[in-house]
């Protein structure tokens, strides 16, 4: 947060009202100046082989769970490996469920999901999901206590249930290839299906499609965080540019300028500061003014290929992730897009905090 003047008691007791007015309004206050006050805490090099996926913060024991492929590193907030969830194929991230103290993970290589203890990180059991086919993204419901997988192969998402284990008859079809997704708490789960440039909306508990909402003009949607609050999605574009959706009809009421290589967003619902990481190495901040204004207020250097992030709103804290890469060799008819590959053992953390 960028340094303010002091000033007479008159003056702090105005401010100190309009603020109260402000939160009273349902909005939530700029931040004063520019900038949001983030900078580089801790750079760790974890090492290891593989690549990565998403990363999620637990915001009660403030521990980070990191996707490897075959594995889940576990390090507590300030880098330190405390854990490692082994044996995964193909694992892209893990859901976290405090409620009853588990975790799933997300397995594309085995179409399955493995719920594993949070405080010890021992494997309880392997899900194997019907209808799923190459699981990817995932989000906790709480209104129906329901663990989703959102399948990037089989265009569709199933349920499990985050206190047996057991995987929910019936699946959700898409209609297209999904993405991040995020819940309302009132039963309602949003999905972005990134090669149609649509957020569709279904019912946990039914399972059936309620809403299909165009993104123009956002193509590509990555990454999404929600403001529960306020209603809002932000949804993060290939085209280089955050929508900011009204979740309860659908329209697009903001578009705000991102870095490329979209791959994750954040909400902080305390500053209003919702993110967008970048595999260009930035993360863009943009502050919530009011439901429907926001600013731009600072672009957080980071590192090439620090794409995904994960965001403690517990302790405000942002990781992210990324590692030497030697560049992508030229394409060919059996690897159209090639990717850079990471070279070994310069795996890297960096924790950003304010």
């Amino acid at each position: 947060m960028s340094s303010r003047k002091i000033i007479g008691m008159l003056c702090g007791a105005c401010l100190l009202a309009l603020s109260l007015l402000l939160f009273t309004v349902g909005s939530i206050a700029a931040p004063e100046g520019s900038g949001s006050g983030y900078h580089l805490l801790k750079k760790v090099v974890l090492g290891g082989m593989g690549g990565w996926d998403y990363l999620s913060a637990d915001p009660v024991s403030h521990r980070v769970f990191i996707s490897r492929g075959n594995h889940v590193m576990v390090v507590d907030s300030t880098g330190n490996v405390v854990g490692d969830i082994p044996n995964l194929m193909g694992t892209h991230g893990a859901a976290i469920v405090n409620e009853f103290n588990h975790g799933f993970t997300s397995n594309g290589g085995s179409n399955s999901a493995t719920m594993f203890d949070l405080k010890t990180l021992a494997t309880i059991k392997d899900i194997k999901l019907p209808d799923a086919m190459g699981p990817d993204g995932f989000v906790y419901d709480p209104a129906s206590k329901r663990v989703f997988t959102f399948n990037g192969r089989s265009n569709n998402a199933t349920a499990v249930d985050a206190k047996s284990g057991e995987a929910v008859a019936g699946s959700v079809p898409l209609g297209g290839k999904p993405e991040a997704a995020q819940a309302d708490g009132a039963g309602h789960i949003f999905v972005n299906i990134e090669d149609k440039d649509q957020v569709l909306e279904f019912d946990s508990k039914t399972l059936m499609v309620m809403n299909v909402y165009p993104l123009a003009p956002c193509t590509q949607p990555s990454g999404m965080a929600s403001d529960v609050a306020h209603k809002r999605l932000f949804i993060g574009c290939h085209n280089n540019i955050m929508a900011i959706m009204d979740f309860t009809n659908g329209s697009i009421v903001a578009t705000e300028p991102i870095g490329m290589g979209i791959d994750a967003d954040g909400f902080d619902p305390g500053t209003g500061f919702a993110f967008a990481s970048c595999g260009d190495g930035t993360i863009t901040v943009v502050h919530e003014d009011t439901p429907n204004k926001f600013t731009v207020v600072d672009t957080i250097k980071t590192e090439a290929g620090a794409r995904t992030m994960a965001y403690d709103i517990a302790n405000h804290n942002i990781y992210t992730v990324t590692a030497q890469l030697v560049p992508a060799v030229a394409p060919t008819p059996e690897n159209p897009r090639p990717r850079p590959t990471p070279v070994p053992d310069s795996f890297t953390l960096l924790i950003y905090g304010r």
